[in-house]
């Protein structure tokens, strides 16, 4: 079973939020929930000139996921290949995935009143691309990799 993971190379990071803009965009969401985020509070010196880094927050994909046990529709389904997602036909919207998850990545989606969360865009997956988010990183600092491969 391939586990999937995203890949910041922090080196090539510029914080364009080019990729938040490209998530939002492919999951036609509205104002407020975020999938995926650039995060460029961590400062460090390097030979005593302050530099950003940035770090790159989604899902995590866990491989036990707290957040589909405590599902009281079992929406939130673990896949074969390690992608969690959210089946939109069963959620009802309770949180209880964001109550249960401890970076709490699930967020309500204020059209629907379903909780949404990075998916790794399986259905891009699926057809064979890279998540939206990876596709259109202008620095090429996001790689969808498999995680043996990293490892």
């Amino acid at each position: 079973m391939n586990k999937y993971m995203i890949y910041l190379n922090g080196k090539r990071c510029i914080g364009c939020h080019g990729c938040e803009v490209h998530c939002k965009a492919n999951k036609n969401l509205p104002v407020g929930p975020q999938l995926c985020e650039i995060d460029h509070s961590v400062m460090v010196k390097i030979k005593s000139v302050p530099k950003t880094e940035f770090t790159f927050r989604s899902c995590y994909h866990c491989e036990e996921p707290f957040c589909a046990p405590i599902c009281p529709t079992n929406a939130m389904i673990k896949r074969e290949d390690g992608i969690v997602y959210i089946d939109q036909e069963k959620c009802i919207g309770c949180m209880a995935c964001a109550g249960a998850c401890p970076w709490t990545i699930p967020q309500l989606n204020p059209e629907t009143g379903k909780a949404v969360k990075c998916d790794y865009c399986m259905d891009r997956v699926d057809a064979g691309l890279r998540p939206a988010c990876v596709t259109k990183c202008t620095t090429h600092a996001l790689k969808f990799v498999i995680m043996q491969e990293v490892v």
